[in-house]
């Protein structure tokens, strides 16, 4: 078992989600930085799929009863496995009795830990992954948890020390968006804006979408939309004409108009995203992919 000697200002337990269930109301959840969750299973030789913890702004402080290996990714924090230092994207061993502790990320806002073996919670629809909006998965971690190693399948060990990966942007986010699909909802004016302004990241953000603050976008309709399905990286625009750009745990249907997408492969950026970080966006063209829905 793995003792949680203090949970952080939020941890939670995150996997590859519940995708295909939109229909049922069911959103997919899932850990916000996908790339870095999957990193962390790869480098224990978990499949992707394996449940790990998502922790946000560090503080989180783990007592292990029993030998594992572990990783830690995302954003770069200090880590201490006892009296000893360990470092970013390098697999280390744990022994029974040690407590690992995570600082503070000197960047990004999402750091994960993964387990040999992964994270070994009871699954609700097919996933481990804790909804916060949707109340599915289990709860948000909180002092005294005990947390089983799991037993899903393993592949061998990868022979790598480090992953030489780029630890996340700590300045200005660039985030690619296809336009639509109600961007007619909106004046010239302010298409211009929202390709051409600099957003800033509130405190009110969260696992379901990234609240931003700067120049508001104009509306050329009035009225509402009825409710329409909601992808991952989908960008509503309230009536406050302030975007939101939604996230893991965002609802699956929305009534407000979607001025744009952020590209997939862009989701990790405003995942990592934290208050006061300054975001802006960049229209592609429309054959780039975008997230997958549900």
């Amino acid at each position: 078992m793995i003792e949680v000697v203090r949970p952080g200002p939020l941890t939670t337990v995150q996997d590859l989600g519940r995708p295909g269930l939109a229909a049922l109301g069911v959103g997919r959840s899932g850990a916000a930085d996908r790339r870095s969750a999957a990193l962390a299973n790869r480098l224990v030789g978990n499949l992707d799929g394996a449940a790990v913890l998502e922790t946000t702004f560090g503080g989180l402080v783990l007592k292990f009863h029993q030998v594992a290996r572990v990783v830690v990714t995302g954003a770069p924090c200090p880590i201490r496995r006892g009296a000893r230092g360990e470092a970013m994207n390098a697999p280390f061993t744990v022994w029974p009795g040690d407590e690992l502790t995570l600082g503070m990320p000197s960047s990004g806002l999402r750091t994960y830990v993964a387990v040999r073996g992964g994270i070994g919670v009871e699954e609700v629809l097919e996933s481990r992954s804790t909804d916060l909006l949707a109340g599915l998965g289990p709860a948000a971690l909180r002092e005294g948890d005990e947390l089983p190693i799991g037993t899903d399948e393993c592949g061998p060990l990868p022979s790598v020390e480090v992953a030489p990966v780029p630890d996340p942007a700590g300045f200005d986010l660039t985030v690619r968006v296809m336009p639509g699909p109600r961007d007619d909802w909106f004046t010239p004016e302010a298409l211009r804006t929202f390709a051409s302004a600099t957003y800033a990241v509130t405190s009110e953000s969260n696992r379901v979408g990234v609240r931003l603050t700067g120049p508001a976008l104009e509306r050329a309709r009035e009225g509402e939309l009825l409710s329409e399905g909601m992808v991952p990286g989908a960008i509503q625009v309230p009536p406050s004409g302030l975007p939101l750009v939604f996230l893991a745990d965002h609802p699956v249907t929305g009534g407000y108009p979607v001025i744009g997408v952020v590209l997939t492969d862009d989701l990790p950026v405003m995942a990592q995203a934290r208050p006061g970080q300054s975001v802006s966006f960049r229209l592609v063209p429309a054959e780039l992919p975008l997230a997958a829905a549900g």
